[in-house]
């Protein structure tokens, strides 16, 4: 594509390996700028890599999104919107809603409307029609679901739905999970991969704010309301600490185009938006003199 337009095919390359390419693009003084996509643990190392030689870094990190549902919510929205966020891609999307708050008002009910709907997904080859949830993409990632479930029960939490690996299935399948513990739970502050939605009833906005922004990732969150005052308050100073603040939406599908990433733990990085491109430049200051005097201020 880029040859037929007359730039060199070079501009884009590709190089396929392990942490050792990484490694590479990380140390290298030729390599201006390192974006990376990927864990907080690993963002991590890269970013004190590419600082230990003043380069430059750009991390889109991990995601312990959460979706809060007061009670004046539009129930059915929220409820399809939630079934998309927490079980599409089998919970491997960065923006995969992985906390529930409930209002206590509609607590009970909502739990009720998810469960019929979670036990209407189909679990199986994602390219087929109709169904929503696919494999995990490696054993790894299974082992890290099941290690998941273990601490909900460790951890004081139940399995209100789900939490079972599909083993009679060929491949990488697991159960869409709910769970219902508390919200303080260090399984409830850890990014599992998976599709493990945990549920945590709330009594006012405030709380269910500062349970949102207690887990140190800051990449996607959402309110489900329709009063305006708890909307400003929401994506205003005192509101989300996350790089992406949505109102009756997801916390993913809808900031394509948008300047992506979060804040925290999450790494600060922003891919797409109309400021992406100067993270890609190089600043810089110039004056040119057409005078032949010299002007300073210091009177020289």
């Amino acid at each position: 594509v880029l040859e037929k337009n007359g730039l060199p095919g070079a501009l884009c390359s590709l190089a396929s390996g392990g942490a050792d390419i990484g490694n590479m693009m990380a140390k290298d003084k030729r390599v201006n700028l390192v974006s990376f996509t990927g864990s907080t643990n690993v963002g991590r190392k890269v970013a004190l890599t590419v600082q230990e030689r003043f380069g430059k870094s750009l991390l889109e990190l991990g995601g312990n999104n959460a979706i809060i549902v007061h009670n004046d919510a539009d129930i059915d929205l929220a409820v399809r919107s939630i079934l998309f966020a927490a079980v599409g891609t089998a919970g491997q999307r960065c923006t995969t809603t992985r906390r529930l708050f409930l209002h206590e008002d509609i607590h009970d009910t909502f739990i009720e409307r998810l469960i019929k709907a979670y036990g209407q997904i189909r679990v199986g080859n994602p390219l087929e029609a109709g169904v929503l949830c696919g494999p995990l993409h490696t054993k790894a990632a299974v082992a890290a679901f099941q290690e998941g479930i273990a601490d909900v029960k460790a951890q004081g939490g139940t399995i209100v739905h789900g939490g079972n690996v599909l083993s009679h299935m060929a491949g990488n399948f697991v159960e869409p999970t709910i769970t219902s513990i508390s919200h303080d739970a260090p399984v409830v502050h850890r990014e599992i991969f998976a599709p493990i939605l945990h549920t945590i009833k709330f009594s006012n906005i405030d709380e269910a704010i500062e349970w949102n922004n207690e887990v140190g990732q800051g990449l996607s969150s959402s309110l489900f309301t329709t009063s305006p005052e708890r909307i400003f308050n929401w994506i205003g100073p005192s509101g989300s600490d996350c790089g992406i603040v949505n109102v009756n939406i997801p916390t993913n599908g809808a900031e394509i185009g948008g300047a992506f990433g979060g804040e925290k733990e999450t790494g600060g990085g922003r891919e797409s938006g109309s400021t992406a491109w100067q993270q890609y430049m190089r600043r810089q200051t110039c004056t040119v003199n057409y005078s032949g005097m010299l002007p300073l201020a210091q009177g020289i």
